[in-house]
């Protein structure tokens, strides 16, 4: 039977990106960004999963404004990197795990989850940056794990309450522990933490929101899925709502997990980042 190693969180940053890809590791002000890495490198390369979900949100790429599926589930052989417009150097194409991808389709559709299943999908840097930071060299690091996409809607309101997608990633929990084969699978929820990028309120950050997310998403979840989505993005800023994708993260890990790691560092690109590294019981 499948089993779920653990789940670890990151901020996908484009600028991230382009911080890998001209070795900005040791940079003063990346090094305390980059820092909050190490530890999960060995936790990865000791554990060795032969499956990594990947829970983003796509910016523009896979899909726009006019067509922007809830959430939306990879079924591809492959997924291609193309660049949105950030000019982050594309990277070769992700193996993918169909198989696993279409039972979890079936899984969440019979939990009555409606999802969009995609047999082609192209990823953008909400994918790709956490896929560099977990993997360096991705995808072409000798551990590299297949990769299954989960895309979720944060950007065309109205987006998911908490509390669904805490739900979803319970569904996703029953899918893949059902799943038949013997292998190993870690779930990243990626994007967040506080952040707004435009408007009036463009820099905002609430160090103290986000410490108290932190706390509250490793030991007591449910309490976050009281926060409404006028809130969240209130006490988060408007693209501080892909703090929705930590919580498909957490929901599917169950209730007892231990917390191996910790980084929370602002600012990188007027963004709060933070990154966990759960362990499941």
């Amino acid at each position: 039977m499948a089993r779920i190693l653990g789940g670890i969180t990151t901020s996908h940053i484009p600028a991230v990106g382009n911080a890998i890809a001209k070795n900005l590791q040791d940079d003063p002000y990346w090094k305390p960004f980059f820092d909050g890495y190490p530890k999960i490198h060995a936790w990865i390369k000791e554990q060795k999963p032969d499956v990594v979900i990947n829970i983003y949100n796509d910016h523009g790429l896979g899909f726009f404004l006019d067509r922007m599926p809830t959430f939306a589930i990879g079924a591809a052989h492959e997924y291609r990197n193309e660049d949105e417009g950030w000019g982050i150097p594309e990277l070769d194409p992700f193996p993918g795990a169909p198989e696993l991808s279409w039972h979890i389709i079936e899984s969440m559709v019979s939990d009555e989850f409606d999802i969009t299943s995609c047999q082609e999908l192209p990823v953008d840097h909400g994918f790709t940056v956490p896929m560099q930071l977990f993997w360096p060299g991705a995808p072409h690091n000798p551990d590299m794990p297949r990769a299954i996409p989960i895309s979720a809607n944060t950007v065309q309101h109205p987006i998911p309450t908490l509390k669904r997608a805490l739900d979803f990633g319970k569904a996703l929990r029953k899918a893949v522990l059902s799943y038949p084969e013997d292998i190993k699978v870690v779930v990243l929820g990626t994007g967040g933490l506080s952040h707004q990028l435009d408007g009036q309120r463009a820099g905002f950050i609430n160090k103290e929101f986000d410490l108290y997310c932190l706390e509250n998403i490793v030991s007591n979840p449910e309490v976050l899925t009281e926060i409404s989505r006028l809130e969240l993005v209130e006490k988060a800023g408007a693209q501080g709502t892909e703090f929705l994708m930590w919580m498909m993260m957490r929901g599917a890990l169950g209730d007892d997990v231990t917390e191996l790691t910790r980084n929370y560092h602002i600012p990188i690109s007027n963004t709060a980042a933070g990154t966990l590294l759960l362990e499941c019981a």
